[in-house]
């Protein structure tokens, strides 16, 4: 038992990204909760989490621990499920919301499998660049990047990506680098106005937190196109780690001012029905979160 609830412990705080939330989540005192993660570390030997007074993430050791260990939790919540009588098959419609180039690069792949295992259900998939109000709006299952505001809907966290700053090798080399964010007010700036978007773009680097107020020469209200400006060695823009990805793998864009962009920004998945939630959202969410977090560890560069 006292393995079992080790394991339970550590692939909670792996979720949430934090003691406070995993020992809430699983009904422990935060004492209790880091002598089972300390237990656990001392059985096996090596250290599984990064601590700071801000962030907990995973070691390598625990990273490879953590898949494992998150199936073995599945399997056996599975088998209880079975057990019960409640594992009826998911049925009916899923809505699924998810921001635009996020949801078509990982989300929408993986509803497909979804339904493909699942004949009786049918899908939904929202790709918005906003908040939207899951009962409001009648949403299943919410993906969110970003810190959370307080509610009562039920979080599941599966990773993180980072904003980046980038230009085109041909801008960088008729222009030069820049080499801290104030060097930005020099540049020409291609600014993507839409979501929550600012004039005042935030850095943080070893806990410092510089602003910079830029005057951007051109503003769009879609993505695509201050990429597209970027790519043609227009101007330096900034964007989701994940939407460049394969820009950056490629060269066709080059990341700058590397050093203070540390901050990370959380993936959640969000829905309103908690341990009675119906099975296809369940079974969604099962299925989704291992493949989005491996994703989101593949982009967050």
């Amino acid at each position: 038992m006292d393995r079992f609830r080790e394991i339970e412990a550590f692939v909670t705080v792996a979720q949430e990204g934090a003691f406070s939330a995993a020992a809430r989540k699983i009904g422990l005192s935060p004492a209790s909760l880091t002598r089972l993660i300390s237990g656990l570390e001392e059985r096996l030997g090596v250290r599984l989490f990064n601590r700071t007074t801000r962030r907990v993430s995973l070691t390598d050791d625990g990273r490879r621990l953590f898949g494992d260990a998150e199936h073995v939790l599945q399997a056996l919540n599975a088998a209880e499920a079975a057990a019960s009588g409640s594992s009826d098959a998911p049925t009916g419609l899923l809505r699924v919301t998810a921001p635009t180039i996020f949801g078509q690069r990982h989300l929408a792949p993986i509803l497909r499998d979804f339904l493909d295992a699942h004949p009786q259900v049918r899908a939904e998939l929202l790709l918005l660049d906003r908040a939207v109000d899951l009962i409001e709006e009648g949403i299943d299952v919410a993906l969110r990047i970003g810190e959370l505001p307080d509610s009562s809907l039920i979080a599941k966290r599966i990773g993180a990506v980072r904003r980046v700053v980038v230009a085109a090798p041909s801008y960088l080399d008729a222009v030069g680098e820049p080499k801290e964010p104030s060097d930005l007010r020099a540049h020409q700036i291609v600014h993507f106005s839409g979501g929550a978007a600012t004039l005042d773009w935030e850095f943080v680097a070893a806990g410092r937190r510089t602003v910079v107020r830029i005057n951007p020469r051109l503003v769009t209200n879609t993505l695509p196109a201050a990429l597209d400006a970027a790519r043609d060695g227009w101007g330096v823009a900034r964007s989701l780690s994940y939407q460049v990805r394969d820009d950056i793998a490629s060269g066709r864009l080059v990341q700058v001012l590397r050093p203070f962009d540390d901050r990370a920004m959380p993936i959640h998945f969000l829905h309103a029905e908690g341990r009675q939630a119906s099975p296809r959202t369940r079974r969604f969410i099962d299925l989704a979160a291992p493949r989005l977090r491996s994703a989101a560890d593949a982009d967050a560069l």
